[in-house]
């Protein structure tokens, strides 16, 4: 797809990013190249912040590591074909913390980044000293973290530390909620939309428990037909902003292949209520949904995001989604993780299909030398700057704050080797670090400054 003149002179986010990089940001040219991005504001475009776990006050140490990707570890949260979820992993604690329940973490699964990260961030909001969690300190920082969770301002304080002004999460068990009424001001949401990819019959449910029937209850939508059905996603589409919801957000890469075929409108109409749809059916009726969806979003301007890379994995490889992608060039798609493990694929589409934007989410978490390197390749290849923006992708805040302090030190390791190599200037990589950190968030999701 090739991109006129015109286009890029009328393009409203290359505007907004343009007006942005004109602008001089507060922070002095005497920093390092490290302190100016330690200090840069974060638009955070992606969380899974929910009230019953962002604000609970019942909160200690192995609540922390279980309900964070510490807790994958141990077990997955969600099935692979032929498997049930484990109920427990992403729940309350169950039983008494000892030291051989958080040693199963911080010792068993200690070199893993996703503990590593956590435990950084850790010792510096409850003061461990640099001596990381021990058999001699655990029980003084869940003491702490128990005390801290009964002030219902600390999850909010500690977003605040880790210099996050806005926050768009994906409230994936109650995909309709409002997340400014229930979590605050400073957030905004997403919607989720795999259970209406599952939804042919009223009973099913998608991997997270939700089911498209109970959407048209909460929405006083009738849901007797198929076309009662395509009404609703238009309704959903058109009601985001009733919502405060920014985007609609694609995880069937947790539930099926994410190769989403050109809609047959006439199959996907024949597994309507069927308790046992055959398996064509139940893929064309999902194909059918997911296009629907894309098709609204690209019509009325809403990015989608879409999880990409680790999940089901077999069936989640990135250049599954090229068809989508292509059949839909006016929908800005927000694609996911790096799509860890295929990092180049997903840098070779984006600059292929110039309807694709790169959410470093997550990636950065799994790990953080595939993360380097895959930036420096990203800001090699990319054809502009507006293309790249992250998030935290957590539960709880404590989690939220380790992951960007492990973003702040990465992205700055990149940038100032780029610079030392003589790859572009100082100034050029602050211009870029401000785009990654807030101003391409801003552009993409048409948000206030």
């Amino acid at each position: 797809m090739t991109l006129s003149g015109d286009f890029l002179a009328n393009n409203p986010i290359l505007k907004i990013v343009a007006r942005h990089c004109q602008q001089p940001h507060p922070l002095s040219m005497s920093q390092s190249l490290s302190e100016y991005i330690h200090q840069l504001p974060i638009i955070d475009v992606h969380e899974h912040h929910l009230p019953e776990t962002l604000l609970s006050k019942d909160v200690g140490l192995l609540d922390l590591f279980q309900q964070s990707y510490v807790g994958w570890t141990q077990a997955r949260p969600y099935p692979l074909p032929g498997e049930t979820v484990d109920e427990g992993l992403m729940g309350p604690a169950v039983g008494e913390t000892t030291w051989e329940r958080i040693a199963a973490y911080t010792e068993n699964s200690g070199s893993n980044q996703f503990v590593r990260s956590l435990i950084h961030g850790l010792d510096e909001l409850y003061e461990l000293k640099g001596e990381g969690i021990t058999e001699e300190n655990w029980q003084t920082l869940d003491q702490g973290i128990r005390q801290r969770h009964a002030d219902p301002e600390w999850p909010h304080e500690v977003m605040r530390r880790a210099g996050v002004q806005r926050i768009i999460t994906d409230p994936f068990s109650a995909p309709l909620q409002n997340a400014c009424e229930t979590l605050g001001s400073h957030y905004q949401s997403v919607l989720r939309i795999n259970a209406l990819a599952m939804g042919w019959h009223p009973d099913n449910r998608d991997h997270n428990g939700n089911c498209a029937s109970e959407f048209a209850k909460i929405l006083d939508l009738p849901l007797d037909s198929f076309d009662d059905f395509c009404h609703m996603i238009d309704v959903l589409v058109d009601t985001l902003a009733d919502r405060n919801q920014v985007a609609v957000k694609n995880a069937l890469a947790y539930d099926r292949d994410i190769q989403f075929d050109a809609p047959d409108e006439t199959l996907a109409r024949s597994a309507w209520k069927k308790e046992a749809a055959s398996p064509e059916e139940k893929k064309a009726f999902g194909d059918f949904v997911v296009d629907r969806f894309c098709a609204l979003a690209g019509e009325r301007d809403v990015p989608v995001q879409m999880h990409l890379g680790t999940a089901v994995i077999r069936f989640s490889h990135p250049m599954k989604t090229v068809g989508l992608i292509e059949r839909h060039p006016k929908t800005r798609f927000l694609l996911m993780h790096l799509a860890y493990p295929w990092s180049s694929d997903l840098i070779g589409m984006a600059f292929v299909y110039r309807n694709i934007w790169i959410d470093l989410t997550w990636s950065l978490l799994l790990s953080g030398s595939n993360f380097k390197r895959a930036l420096h390749e990203y800001i090699e290849v990319l054809p502009d700057e507006s293309r790249i923006m992250f998030g935290g992708d957590n539960w709880h805040a404590e989690e939220s704050f380790s992951t960007f302090k492990h973003a702040r030190k990465l992205i700055s390791e990149v940038l100032q080797e780029k610079v030392d190599s003589g790859y572009f200037l100082e100034k050029d990589a602050r211009r870029l670090a401000e785009k990654i950190f807030s101003r391409n968030a801003i552009a993409f999701f048409g948000l206030e400054d």
